[in-house]
């Protein structure tokens, strides 16, 4: 490796990947790598990868060739929730040098240190069950906008999930720390903090979060945090990446409700609307409860925008079934859906369920409820019409504009103003 130390990072996946690779980019600047973008030529390259992706192992090839073609001595690392499940896999890829499982991505430096190129690929991984510390993370690539880190893993067994697989079991930051972590990103100018994780409303268990081997349950949870992190100055904004409505209480909802801090914006996974599929998908609710959720934060807050998951093409999901999920996501008062084809993933129950349901079917079935979420948006939109609400604005210049979004999630777009960067100004929606 040349004396220069350079190292460039790609990302698949979620918000909390992101929150880590910024985080590990920051870790290695101060272990003297010089950080460059992944499409220039560098001495070590890292992809922090996902298993929730249908083409994870093909987007992994795709990357390590390109690679190959622009800086054939650069040193190849992969790690992230793929790494973790298929390590083996990854590391016959041509190319590959070194496969990180989740208890090593933190320890990237050490492990770059004792690296060669052209030596066979080395795994470094653990079972999964022995994965007990928690990394606290936040992304800084956006000044607007920061991921941070709160929780990880999951004690969920849904049967189509990967993750408690590829992330272990459910642990979490301590209150004082997730502060400590907000006071720091309001220093960096941030007025924005999105708090991610694999099941946020589970935060308190797991890890003290000094990274730790002991694993407890702690006299700690999301309310008491949401309460502590509403204190914090210099944020101006909280969201809330995603919460199971199992574990989103009134008490939850009715501080968002009060709260100056907390966005009316809730994001939560439904994943269908069949008591049925629910059953088979072992999930912890049926979707009066979910209904019961919607109901509450409306009545709470009219305005509040509410985004759902939804899986669409699960074993045993017959069209009857399907228009059942169709007909509740119609009827419920939400604002947009994220939209994912049910694939196949090794080593998940589901895989065991019939009748599997054809991929055309499962396609066509997209299409429908991602129409549906544009006009559930439209729709949503338009309610607010002639109202002004507070924008935050973005940095990025395309091409001669700018976006923001209002507290409640409706994206703002108009011409590029310097001043406007990291500002709130009151908005007319029109």
């Amino acid at each position: 490796m040349s004396n220069s130390k350079s190292i460039a990072f790609h990302t698949l996946g979620c918000k909390l990947n992101y929150s880590e690779t910024s985080t590990l980019s920051r870790l290695m600047e101060k272990e003297g790598y010089e950080k460059k973008d992944f499409e220039q030529e560098a001495d070590v390259y890292v992809i922090n990868t996902c298993s929730v992706t249908e083409n994870a192992d093909k987007e992994c090839r795709q990357l390590v060739r390109r690679i190959q073609r622009k800086a054939p001595a650069g040193l190849v690392v992969i790690t992230g929730c793929y790494a973790q499940l298929k390590p083996k896999e990854i590391a016959s890829i041509p190319g590959v040098d070194l496969v990180l499982g989740a208890a090593e991505k933190f320890n990237l430096a050490a492990h770059i240190a004792e690296l060669s190129k052209g030596d066979s690929a080395k795994i470094s991984s653990c079972d999964i069950e022995a994965l007990n510390g928690f990394n606290a993370s936040y992304s800084l690539n956006d000044r607007t906008r920061t991921f941070l880190k709160v929780q990880d893993g999951c004690d969920y067994t849904c049967s189509f999930c990967t993750i408690p697989m590829a992330r272990g079991k459910s642990r979490s930051d301590r209150i004082e720390n997730v502060v400590s972590n907000a006071k720091e990103i309001a220093a960096k100018g941030s007025k924005e903090i999105v708090l991610t994780g694999v099941n946020l409303g589970d935060f308190g268990k797991g890890a003290d979060g000094s990274g730790s081997a002991s694993i407890f349950q702690r006299e700690e949870n999301f309310y008491q945090l949401i309460q502590e992190l509403d204190k914090v100055e210099g944020i101006e904004r909280y969201r809330i990446s995603s919460i199971e409505p199992n574990l989103l209480t009134n008490e939850i909802i009715d501080f968002v409700a009060e709260s100056k801090k907390f966005m009316p914006h809730f994001h939560i996974p439904l994943q269908s609307g069949s008591n049925t599929i629910l059953a088979a998908m072992r999930r912890r609710y049926k979707r009066e409860l979910y209904q019961e959720r919607v109901d509450y934060i409306k009545a709470k807050m009219p305005h509040c925008c509410i985004g759902v998951d939804v899986i669409v093409g699960f074993p045993g999901e017959s069209e009857s079934l399907f228009e059942e999920t169709f007909s509740f996501l119609h009827q419920l008062e939400i604002s947009y859906l994220h939209v994912f084809t049910y694939s196949e993933r090794d080593n998940t129950h589901a895989l065991t369920l019939k009748p599997v349901v054809p991929m055309k079917a499962r396609h066509q079935r997209n299409k429908i409820l991602r129409n549906l979420s544009y006009k559930k948006m439209q729709y949503f939109t338009e309610q607010h019409r002639d109202s002004i609400r507070p924008v935050l604005f973005e940095s990025q210049d395309k091409e001669g504009f700018m976006e923001g979004y209002t507290d409640n999630y409706i994206k703002i777009t108009t011409p590029y103003r310097s001043e406007y960067v990291n500002q709130i100004i009151d908005w007319k929606i029109s």
